[in-house]
């Protein structure tokens, strides 16, 4: 699945709970938002790969009351197929909306791997 996501929990901080196959996902993540401005969501596309952010569907807060952001990478058959905060709603947010539901309010961060299978 060609997908990064960065988000954050109830009490842990934002992390990246899929890489997208890469060892380190910072360097794509950076290059895809950097024309995002940081509120509210938002789409950019640039080239093969699409910024994606989402205000948590389900208005879901931080232990501080921010409602918590979705931050995604796409690319390949994703990234064609999502041209829109929208279309990312419909389309990426089932494939991430049950791990999330277990994860949230956990103490810990989860590990990538025990999320979404690496």
């Amino acid at each position: 699945m060609g997908l990064i996501w960065a988000t954050r929990g109830r009490t842990w901080g934002f992390r990246f709970l899929a890489d997208g196959g890469r060892p380190d996902p910072l360097a794509a993540y950076e290059s895809a938002f950097g024309e995002v401005v940081d509120e509210g969501a938002a789409y950019h596309r640039d080239g093969d790969s699409a910024a994606l952010r989402l205000v948590d569907p389900l208005g879901r807060a931080d232990a501080a009351g921010r409602v918590i952001p979705h931050d995604f990478v796409l690319s390949g058959t994703l990234a064609a197929e999502v041209t829109s905060v929208e279309d990312g709603v419909r389309l990426v947010w089932p494939l991430v909306a049950e791990a999330y539901a277990r994860v949230w309010d956990a103490p810990t961060a989860p590990t990538r791997r025990s999320l979404l299978g690496g």
